[in-house]
């Protein structure tokens, strides 16, 4: 019989830990067990696990004796300090935060799209943005057949990306405006940047900055797209260019996508590629208004793609929209898909 493997979750109090747990209760994995672990102040509390109570642990260098996985998303200065920790106690890191992402020697994975990358790990994984992998998702197929010179993205992205801080921005500022309030009345704290000097409304508004400003007025969210797309695609000379947008939806990242092929293929043919494609659900029926939408994303872990259309001026030219869930594909399900493809190519330690 299969031994199970032992399980951490490190910043299991917030939104993506808690659906990694979700996941983890889904998954094809074996697990022997399941630690919870978060900041000090969150320590004692429970959270459910199958049906049973799972007491959360604080995190500590030595919560990581015996573990053979554990997923991170606790913020990069976390991952910092204790990826290395629980690397060195035996344990395979899948980080969802920044901090590894563009590093040489760790594997940037979107399963349906470079598992082999896995292979390489040196005892961390990183998991993309959020943004990126649905994108990856949606265009390797693409890639694969047709070849791919260039991308342009624009994301609509839902506060839920920003953390429950900011969807409870959201919701408190709806609220008053429908209640009569000037938008001058409002006290925004969070979007479009924690860390920057101005705040606005999020509410019945579109904010084009997401994280701060970076080089050549690009903010850091859209050089992610552009540098975690080269990284994971393993091809430099792929012209990305993204332009990234916070709308005020929950959950569920929506993305216009342009792209030219090497060589020519019709919407028709794309539509028939994407249909069998891994992680991807079509839904292009226009003549039906069939199209992804960011509220049905929500809870499904595949990516949506539909408006798959020629361009009208570049022969290999093609449009399309993908949507997604970004806490689950964008977050916590790719996370544990990482850890699933680890153990199906026998990449994790072998449990005591």
């Amino acid at each position: 019989m299969e031994k199970g493997y032992r399980i951490a979750v490190v910043g299991a109090t917030g939104a993506v830990g808690t659906k990694m747990i979700e996941m983890l209760e889904d998954t094809t994995l074996p697990i022997e067990s399941v630690k919870l672990l978060a900041s000090k102040r969150s320590a004692g509390k429970t959270r459910e696990f199958k049906g049973a109570p799972l007491t959360i642990e604080e995190l500590v260098p030595d919560s990581f004796n015996g573990i053979d996985i554990a997923l991170f998303s606790a913020g990069g200065s976390i991952s910092k300090v204790f990826a290395p920790e629980a690397v060195k106690r035996g344990a395979v890191v899948v980080d969802n935060t920044s901090h590894f992402r563009m590093d040489p020697n760790v594997p940037l994975v979107v399963p349906e799209v470079n598992p082999d990358a896995l292979k390489r790990h040196k005892g961390i994984i990183a998991n993309p943005n959020c943004s990126t992998i649905q994108m990856m998702v949606a265009l390797e197929p693409i890639r694969q057949t047709a070849g791919l010179k260039r991308i342009i993205v624009s994301t609509y992205q839902a506060v839920s990306g920003a953390g429950a801080k900011a969807i409870e921005e959201l919701k408190q500022e709806a609220q008053a405006l429908l209640d009569g309030k000037s938008k001058e009345e409002l006290d925004p704290q969070i979007l479009p940047a924690g860390s920057d000097k101005l705040h606005y409304p999020i509410a019945f508004n579109a904010l084009p900055q997401i994280d701060v400003f970076a080089e050549d007025d690009y903010t850091y969210e859209e050089w992610k797209m552009i540098n975690e797309t080269h990284k994971i695609m393993e091809d430099d000379a792929i012209k990305v260019a993204a332009t990234c947008v916070r709308i005020p939806v929950v959950s569920g990242h929506s993305e216009s996508i342009y792209i030219e092929t090497e060589k020519e293929m019709t919407p028709q043919a794309v539509r028939d590629l994407l249909e069998k494609a891994p992680g991807v659900t079509l839904q292009d029926d226009p003549s039906q208004q069939v199209y992804p939408q960011a509220l049905n994303s929500v809870d499904k872990k595949d990516t949506f793609v539909g408006r798959i259309r020629r361009d009208l001026d570049v022969k290999t030219g093609l449009h399309m929209w993908v949507v997604s869930d970004n806490l689950l594909k964008g977050a916590a399900w790719n996370s544990v898909q990482i850890a699933e493809t680890l153990h199906e190519l026998n990449l994790v330690r072998v449990p005591n």
